[in-house]
């Protein structure tokens, strides 16, 4: 058994969507960035990777290559899943926390978690998110950022 832990956060600006766990929800501010952004795949596809030692998002998808301008940050994930498979290992269970003052994501919760699982190819059940708010403190809370932390256990099949 092997874990890995990753953690992403994008500016909240106008006129950028909000798309979390693959799900685009309306907010009149949206997270900035290369991709679309996407702080729970960002940091999912960072704990698979970091699960086996081969290294972050970054090294993989730079933000100056064009080829990556706007792409599903799905995509990251699926590559990171594909990496470790090749090397024998499968996610067995995903843990997410992702912290964002509001909207409100409970509506959206379940539809992220059939998301990640179809990307991670387990079980719905295997996959929890949590939403948190920052009680107004920080750049959470004051709605300038928004964040997430997953942590990935992965078993040699």
């Amino acid at each position: 058994m092997r874990i890995g832990f990753g953690t992403d956060i994008h500016r909240l600006v106008p006129g950028c969507r909000l798309v979390i766990g693959g799900v685009e929800i309306p907010s009149d501010l949206g997270a900035e960035g290369h991709s679309d952004a996407d702080v729970l795949m960002h940091a999912a596809a960072d704990a698979v990777l970091g699960s086996l030692a081969l290294g972050d998002l970054g090294a993989h998808f730079p933000n100056d290559e064009e080829r990556w301008r706007n792409a599903e940050s799905s995509e990251f994930l699926l590559y990171a899943v594909g990496l470790i498979r090749q090397r024998g290992y499968s996610v067995r269970n995903l843990d997410a926390v992702v912290h964002l003052e509001k909207p409100k994501l409970r509506e959206y919760i379940d539809q992220m978690r059939e998301n990640l699982a179809t990307v991670l190819d387990i079980d719905k059940s295997c996959i929890s998110v949590k939403a948190k708010t920052g009680e107004g403190v920080d750049a959470i809370g004051e709605r300038r950022a928004v964040s997430s932390q997953v942590v990935v256990l992965v078993t040699k099949e």
